[in-house]
């Protein structure tokens, strides 16, 4: 199905040129899985950009065609009905097409050959419909093609609306229910989306998950945390599995380089990210913080009670990763209420995290306190005296974490939903925000560990207890 698509993509796109790369030949491999009767489920879950809808035409053309199998009848449909007749309209041409022709001379019937629906003379169609005008007519082949909009799948209803559907009208849209497929191809776009109802259904969907940037550890959507590339078994056997191995190596560099990709992060956000690119969508805001909790003010009241707390990383920004982030945040205390004066957070090499600890306490000075992490075994201590010793002069003390972050954080969420905990307007509010509204699904939890260090040293030091500011 490759060679087909390279030898034939002029028909459909003159003015682009065929790029191709192992993601486009694993999906066409999947493909082909359905063809011959391997899979007869097929979800692929892949980012913006890879080519989803064309595939499918591409796939048709290519069962019609070069596999003989005319009389196979088609169910095409998406979210939007423009884009479907679209397609339709696409595999019309490329069948129609002098080249197509020479080589496999399928006829197309006069008194069925619309936008809409078109026949060939051995039985076949191709049929395209929106998502949701599903009911009626049945096919061989049931293609749905990104079944959410990225304006509706936020909305509870629309989504809800589009699940139903899938549960409802699409399952017995089939010619023979034994051996007619159902290919979804899709971006993820929600935490319950139909890639994830299709997926809990336990109905046999072989699943090809292929995120823009390789991560050898993925946070689920349920905070649950999964390693290692996606594998692909048939029969029982391995199929499939994603060749890459260092985190943030790229899906299809050959058509998405690395500096696209982070021009891409910067203008899609984390949040969409996360799900449209890295097929692994969390709920807008987490269960834990709200952004409408977080007061922005001007300034904090003047204290010395005042706590700088770390969490740290040692690695470098590189093309194509997403390392955690050394962070610093400075958080003081006055009557029961908490400020969030100022946060430092940077990607760097050891060497470049000393002189960030370093320069931060010569801004702050010397009346702040400076707490860092421990991380467990002698190595974790080792490290811990380094800094200690680099900070000579300062309030500086490193200690050990217990409990899981989200144990860490619960204290936090209970003072910032009460209104205790505000914001000292500044240029890094942004990035807090959309981090700490997303935990603990969130890429990163770096600034909610160094939040829940700072309340917790401040706690310790004051004379209120969490009854008091409760």
């Amino acid at each position: 199905m490759h060679g087909f698509i390279e030898e034939h993509w002029s028909i459909l796109e003159p003015k682009r040129p065929f790029k191709t790369g192992w993601a486009l030949q694993a999906m066409c491999m999947h493909l082909e899985a359905v063809t011959e009767g391997r899979i007869q489920f097929l979800l692929m879950t892949v980012p913006p950009g890879m080519m989803k809808s064309l595939l499918l035409v591409f796939w048709t053309a290519w069962e019609w065609g070069p596999r003989g199998m005319p009389h196979l009848q088609v169910l095409a449909t998406s979210y939007s009905q423009p884009n479907v007749l679209r397609d339709n309209l696409k595999l019309r041409r490329l069948v129609e097409s002098e080249k197509y022709q020479a080589l496999w001379p399928l006829q197309l019937r006069a008194d069925q050959n619309a936008k809409g629906k078109f026949e060939n003379t051995e039985n076949g169609f191709s049929e395209a419909r929106p998502f949701s005008s599903m009911t009626g007519g049945r096919g061989d082949r049931v293609k749905i093609d990104d079944p959410h909009s990225t304006e509706t799948a936020e909305s509870d209803a629309e989504r809800e609306t589009a699940v139903r559907i899938f549960r409802e009208g699409i399952s017995d849209r089939l010619n023979d229910i034994t051996s007619s497929a159902i290919v979804i191809i899709m971006q993820r776009l929600h935490s319950k989306d139909v890639a994830a109802v299709a997926l809990s259904l336990g109905i046999g969907f072989v699943h090809l998950n292929l995120p823009m940037e390789f991560e050898a550890a993925r946070k689920e959507s349920d905070g649950s945390v999964s390693g290692g590339p996606c594998r692909v078994e048939v029969d029982g056997e391995l199929f499939f599995e994603d060749p890459r191995t260092r985190d943030g190596e790229l899906l299809f560099p050959e058509r998405f380089p690395a500096a696209e990709i982070a021009r891409l992060k910067k203008a899609k956000g984390s949040y969409a990210w996360a799900g449209q690119y890295q097929q692994r969508p969390t709920p807008r805001e987490g269960g834990m913080f709200k952004r409408s909790w977080f007061e922005v003010v001007d300034a904090a009241p003047a204290t010395t009670r005042k706590v700088r707390r770390w969490d740290l990383a040692s690695t470098e920004q590189s093309a194509g990763g997403d390392p955690d982030w050394t962070v610093g945040l400075l958080l003081s205390e006055c009557a029961g209420t908490y400020y969030i004066e100022d946060v430092q957070r940077d990607r760097l090499s050891p060497a470049g995290v000393d002189r960030m600890l370093k320069s931060t306490a010569s801004q702050d000075g010397r009346t702040v306190k400076i707490r860092l992490p421990q991380d467990p075994g002698a190595a974790g201590k080792a490290v811990a005296s380094h800094h200690v010793k680099w900070l000579v002069g300062y309030d500086v003390r490193a200690t050990p974490e217990t409990g899981s972050k989200e144990v860490r954080a619960t204290p936090v969420s209970a003072q910032a939903e009460a209104g205790n905990i505000k914001l000292v307007r500044g240029a890094w509010n942004e990035a807090f925000l959309e981090e700490v509204s997303m935990f603990p699904n969130a890429p990163h939890d770096d600034q909610v560990d160094a939040l829940s260090g700072a309340f917790a040293e401040l706690l310790q030091m004051s004379s209120y207890s969490l009854a008091n500011v409760a």
